[in-house]
């Protein structure tokens, strides 16, 4: 009889987490996308700083589309959305990626990185900067994350 074989390898847990949102101007004629790479876990820190860069870039009041991550029942983030009333939120339900057009700017990033083989962490950040930026240029490629989702008004 064959044993289970055994794999050893030197794992580092170098990791890139992101923030992003993915903007609609208020008669809907431009979409932009804003995101901030951190190199640990994010934190309502994180998120707070991130709001409030989204507050000093966009005018008018600002509809954030939230899923129901921990990160964003934070009291450091809840307290901070009710000292900016600009900021008004609206919950996906449960588990529901497909209603998210930010999910489908990740799934974007990720095919287009797919074939990649990053050498180390800063390889991978560099191809992730340039397929991102691909992506922030092309309304064309920003529109198709808004009409993949199943949000009513996206059809």
């Amino acid at each position: 009889m064959g044993q289970t074989p055994l794999l050893r390898h030197s794992y580092k847990r170098d990791r890139i987490s992101a923030i992003s949102a993915l903007t609609v101007s208020p008669k809907r004629q431009h979409l932009a996308l804003y995101l901030r790479f951190h190199d640990q876990n994010l934190t309502g820190v994180e998120v707070v700083a991130f709001l409030r860069a989204l507050l000093h870039h966009v005018r008018g009041p600002i509809l954030l589309l939230w899923d129901g991550s921990p990160i964003h029942r934070r009291k450091l983030v809840q307290d901070f959305l009710r000292r900016h009333p600009r900021l008004h939120v609206e919950r996906f339900p449960g588990y529901a990626p497909e209603l998210n057009p930010d999910e489908f700017v990740w799934t974007k990033a990720k095919h287009a990185l797919s074939n990649s083989a990053p050498k180390d962490r800063a390889d991978l950040e560099r191809l992730l900067h340039r397929c991102i930026r691909r992506i922030q240029e092309s309304q064309r490629l920003l529109w198709s994350c808004i009409h993949a989702s199943a949000l009513p008004w996206a059809a």
